[in-house]
């Protein structure tokens, strides 16, 4: 496929199964819902499955159909949650994609799709996953409700204030209360832990995400970590690593240390550890200059992310 295709999105991932395989009808909503970068939707979904895998080492009880539900509905709902978010956000940024080279292709800024459209298919999604949401149990059905303020403000954030990646983390982590919550039937302080733990790293993977488009923003006004932190980048994304690594270790210790088992609390914590090391060699990598390099790093936090999922999941069983 030519990457100058009309209608296909400058950033995608080259040859995605929307642009190749979509009946070409969908393949404007599937670009606003970001199926052709799936990223987003790993990193939506991650913070989900800690959430679960911590809350069922911390109950002790063996996994049900249910939890197995938890797992599945998760990675349902962040498809769909982060499709409607995002396209929320195309329709509230409109005038501003049109004006950064990377955004100009969207569907919107281009005219594959009207606002009103969008709108539809923003509720659309968002009425599937609420549907998703009855099948859990009602805290966690008022959490979900919750979640939806902070991806009404996101796309807001990013004109008042320096730091929109924190609105971004309040949204892309709230999982792993949800999650939590499914399992156990309420909220402690373990699962609040991992939430802010999730945020920190959101801090660190979306500030080298944002310096893409640095030099677009500061000429129509969009702020962001990155032209904040601007050349004390690696600094600050240092301290994002290190608030990561101990709000997810403090997690795992208040999930895993009631239960006893020290093998699976060791465990727990080689996978935030062996997380530890891959935001390190990302930042080692990073050069703030360079959009591609930043595009690629970014993209790489599915495999940080999953890192400490397969190591929680390794606790269940030792």
């Amino acid at each position: 496929m030519s990457e100058t295709e009309p209608g296909q999105v400058a950033d995608a991932v080259q040859g995605n199964w929307v642009d190749r395989l979509a009946p070409a009808a969908t393949r404007p909503y599937l670009r606003l819902s970001r199926a052709d970068r799936p990223i987003g939707t790993w990193l939506l979904l991650l913070p989900c499955w800690w959430g679960l895998l911590l809350a069922l080492s911390f109950t002790g009880r063996a996994p049900t159909l249910y939890d197995v539900w938890i797992f599945v509905g998760c990675a349902i709902g962040a498809f769909l949650m982060r499709g409607a978010g995002c396209t929320w956000n195309d329709i509230t940024d409109r005038d501003f994609d049109g004006s950064v080279a990377r955004t100009a292709s969207r569907p919107i800024p281009s005219g594959q799709v009207s606002v009103k459209q969008a709108l539809a298919w923003a509720a659309i999604q968002a009425l599937i996953s609420f549907g998703i949401l009855l099948t859990f149990n009602w805290p966690t059905i008022l959490l979900g409700v919750i979640s939806l303020v902070p991806v009404a403000i996101y796309p807001f954030a990013k004109r008042i204030t320096w730091w929109p990646q924190v609105f971004l983390g309040l949204a892309f982590n709230w999982g792993a209360l949800l999650a939590w919550t499914a399992h156990t039937g309420s909220l402690s302080l373990a699962p609040v832990l991992l939430y802010l733990g999730g945020i920190a790293w959101t801090l660190f993977y979306d500030t080298i995400y944002a310096h893409q488009d640095r030099e677009d923003d500061a000429m129509i006004g969009i702020k962001s970590t990155a032209r904040l932190f601007a050349e004390n980048t690696k600094t600050w994304l240092r301290g994002f690593i290190a608030a990561t690594l101990l709000l997810i270790g403090a997690a795992v210790v208040v999930a895993l240390v009631p239960g006893g088992n020290i093998l699976a609390l060791v465990v727990a914590l080689g996978g935030v550890w062996a997380m530890g090391w891959h935001l390190s060699y990302q930042l080692i990598r990073l050069d703030i200059d360079n959009p591609d390099l930043c595009l690629k790093l970014f993209r790489s936090n599915r495999d940080a992310g999953l890192i400490p999922a397969l190591f929680f999941a390794a606790a269940l069983f030792v």
